[in-house]
């Protein structure tokens, strides 16, 4: 008969993390995490998920006219498969566990935006800095285009170098949430 820790052993189970991005427009949120994200698969042979907020609902995934947006359009949960794909459309907001639960299978989750979820907050920032985001950044990741001796930043943030990707995955690493 198997102990719990032979089980363990058996079925390992995998560690998952997760980390969330913010700023503003064009701060370089998404090249920073196309960066770290190509780095932890080639690099680090990491499985990676991604989430991305539109907060302002102007992405378009489907060309209208295709069925996929025909049956996506009613309002129904859509899921389009292929040899090479599977996609999701849904016209529900789901919340931070119920994404996790669609991606199953990852070690490491970057969120871009949706600065109110309770998870480790690299900010971005590039010539200005809003002291707004303070309350919600765990990390500020600039290029040096910022005089921080400027601002009062709180004493627990992290600086990082936004074009330094092996410093930022380094705070990844070992600030991420486990999910």
């Amino acid at each position: 008969m198997y102990n719990l820790l032979k089980l363990t052993k058996v079925f390992k189970l995998k560690k998952r993390l997760a980390v969330a991005f913010t700023g503003p427009s064009n701060s370089g949120k998404t090249t920073l995490i196309l960066k770290v994200a190509r780095k932890l698969i080639h690099d680090y042979k990491k499985e990676v998920a991604i989430i991305k907020h539109d907060p302002k609902d102007k992405a378009r995934f489907d060309v209208e006219g295709k069925d996929s947006y025909k049956f996506s359009d009613t309002g129904a949960e859509v899921i389009v498969t292929s040899p090479k794909r599977t996609t999701y459309f849904s016209n529900k907001h789901k919340e931070l566990n119920e994404m996790i639960r669609l991606f199953n299978d990852f070690d490491i989750l970057l969120v871009e935006g949706l600065k109110n979820l309770p998870l480790p907050r690299i900010s971005i920032f590039r010539d200005v800095l809003d002291e707004d985001y303070f309350p919600y950044m765990d990390a500020l990741a600039t290029d040096g285009s910022i005089d921080l001796s400027n601002y009062k930043l709180p004493q627990n943030i992290d600086i990082l170098d936004i074009n330094n990707c092996e410093s930022v995955i380094s705070w990844i690493l070992k600030n991420a949430k486990e999910v």
